[in-house]
């Protein structure tokens, strides 16, 4: 099963990163957890994400587009970063999540999501 792993933002976050003594540790503590879940065969890929003031959106209604410039409201709706990993089932994606460091200096959320299937769409 494959699931994608996100990090939601948080209002640190969505200042960007600065590279201070404790992000430093923070970002070589997030290292080794992708070292362990690469030597499982779990990680297919994983990044983080700029700022949303970095980003746009676009709306779609009918055949209308329009584009919307960043930062964008709700920082807890928003994602900070990444994973897709392959595990057997919910259960040990939710234990890996469990072993992660904290992704945030202060408090956080890590939302896991199942990726559809071929079988899932016919």
């Amino acid at each position: 099963m494959r699931v994608m792993v996100l990090v939601k933002a948080t209002v640190d976050s969505e200042q960007g990163f600065v590279p201070t003594p404790e992000t430093m540790e923070a970002m070589q503590a997030m290292g080794r957890f992708n070292d362990e879940l690469e030597k499982a065969g779990i990680l297919i890929a994983a990044d983080g994400l700029t700022p949303s003031s970095r980003g746009k959106r676009v709306v779609f209604d009918g055949v209308d587009r329009t584009v919307i410039d960043g930062p964008f409201a709700q920082t807890s709706e928003l994602v900070a970063g990444f994973w897709l990993w392959e595990v057997r089932d919910m259960d040990e994606a939710v234990a890996w999540v469990k072993r992660c460091p904290n992704p945030m200096p202060g408090p956080s959320e890590i939302e896991i999501r199942p990726l559809y299937d071929m079988a899932d769409l016919s």
